[in-house]
């Protein structure tokens, strides 16, 4: 497996599918909010199999030097084998050596142990999203 930063319009929409597949059909969040305004100014990952099959994706905003990192998600076929904590690796990777000290999400509750185990701390008491619960969690890395 390997991640890989979105350089061209095929890699793009590999990671527009993944986040379609996992979110707007399995999670049943709307597609307008799924894919929104901040697609063009966002870092966008995908990760491959194997078989250099798409089946993870993220993406990377930076907002006033704090990376707001969204969208962490991974087939239900390559879950639970390392996948989820490769594509975050590439992206604190990435925000590292831009010099973004700090990354912050907006966790489902279901992930908070997840990215718990990656070192990132809740922040905010829990709120709606998409009509699923979340918390803030923040890591700095640099």
């Amino acid at each position: 497996m390997f991640v890989k930063i979105a350089e061209n319009t095929q890699e793009l929409e590999n990671a527009y599918m993944i986040r379609k597949k996992v979110f707007v059909q399995e999670q049943k969040v709307p597609l307008e909010e799924e894919i929104d305004e901040y697609e063009e100014e966002s870092a966008h990952f995908v990760l491959y199999d194997d078989q250099d099959q798409p089946i993870g994706a993220g993406r990377l905003r930076v907002i006033d030097n704090i990376g707001k990192v969204q969208r962490i998600c991974v087939l239900s076929s390559g879950r639970k084998n390392g996948a989820g904590a490769m594509i975050m690796n590439a992206i604190e990777e990435y925000a590292s050596k831009r010099e973004v000290p700090q990354l912050k999400l907006d966790a489902q509750v279901h992930a908070i142990p997840f990215y718990s185990k990656l070192g990132y701390e809740i922040v905010s008491d829990e709120f709606m999203d998409a009509g699923i619960p979340h918390k803030t969690m923040t890591k700095t890395i640099l």
